[in-house]
């Protein structure tokens, strides 16, 4: 697709309490009046990498993208020492909340969009720190982690026999970091995660920086997207939809592993949502069909670029 050249990039690290959390701002070779917006990784723990064509996607309409890694990923503090209890949702609403406080480009509203995790994310931080926020884009995400269990377990049915048998046996025994479990792993992957073949380089750098640090997601998500064992497996933010007071687009793939019925209750309960599923994609619509991402995302975001809050 063609997208209006990228100008400068800000990159640098700010203070969150005795780390650094590292951002990139892309600003466009032509901006416009419109509002930032800032993108949310997945994981937790898998850094920014596979989102960074989004700058493109996004501000090709003239718009500042603000990407960052999250605590203990990518160019930010890593931290393979901290104790469980550390990474909890609040401590990543608050480092947020710490970057949003110190970029001037966000100072006048920002638009927030959470691809996977970080789709759990932002409505944590709305719900937190409602002023400034414009709109809500979760992309691929679910809103509560039983709920996405339950899918990516029926997800799992439509893969060979072979590989669910592989799949039951090591987490039977208990031996999910064997090779054979880690290939069924990607069998998953390169079904419902991304079906473009080869992987994008921006996601296999996403997945190497997970390999070299897999602290955070071992620890909030487990072995597996669908062996779920860590601190997230109970988390749900279902019961608080209603409170999120922003105009909120909700996207997936048709064959993402984020199903329908995970990412439906914020469709039916926040009180502005609407949706929008990609034919032809999986959990990563933005690589897969990038022409079609940009061109429902960016109109809801010039939809809201003006969009005031009382509060």
């Amino acid at each position: 697709m063609t997208t209006q050249p990228l100008g400068r990039l800000d990159e640098g690290t700010v203070a969150f309490r005795d780390h650094r959390t590292w951002y990139r701002v892309t600003h466009p070779d032509r901006p416009a009046a419109r509002l930032p917006v800032v993108v949310l990784h997945g994981g937790p723990g898998i850094a920014h990498n596979y989102t960074r064509s989004m700058a493109g996607l996004l501000g090709a309409d003239g718009r500042i993208v603000v990407h960052y890694d999250q605590l203990g990923c990518g160019r930010s503090s890593h931290l393979p020492d901290a104790p469980a209890d550390f990474w909890t949702v609040s401590l990543f609403v608050a480092e947020l909340r710490n970057l949003v406080d110190q970029l001037d480009v966000l100072a006048d509203g920002f638009h927030l969009l959470g691809q996977s995790w970080g789709g759990m994310l932002a409505p944590e931080y709305v719900l937190a720190h409602p002023a400034g926020v414009r709109s809500l884009v979760l992309c691929d995400s679910p809103a509560s982690m039983p709920l996405w269990v339950a899918g990516t377990r029926q997800l799992l049915t439509r893969l060979p026999a072979e590989v669910q048998q592989t799949v039951a046996t090591h987490e039977a025994a208990g031996s999910t970091d064997s090779a054979e479990y880690q290939a069924a792993v990607d069998a998953f992957y390169r079904r419902f995660l991304c079906t473009l073949d080869p992987y994008p380089a921006e996601l296999d750098a996403s997945f190497a920086s997970l390999a070299a640090d897999p602290t955070v997601y071992q620890t909030m998500i487990g072995p597996s997207e669908f062996h779920v064992t860590g601190t997230l497996a109970h988390w749900s933010v279902v019961d608080r939809l209603p409170a999120v007071a922003v105009p909120t687009l909700v996207v997936a793939g048709e064959d993402d592993e984020a199903t329908p019925a995970a990412w439906a209750p914020f469709a039916d309960l926040i009180p502005d949502a609407r949706s929008r599923v990609f034919a032809g994609a999986s959990h990563t619509p933005h690589l897969e069909v990038p022409e079609q991402f940009a061109q429902v995302v960016g109109e809801f975001l010039r939809a809201h670029d003006r969009t005031r809050r009382s509060s």
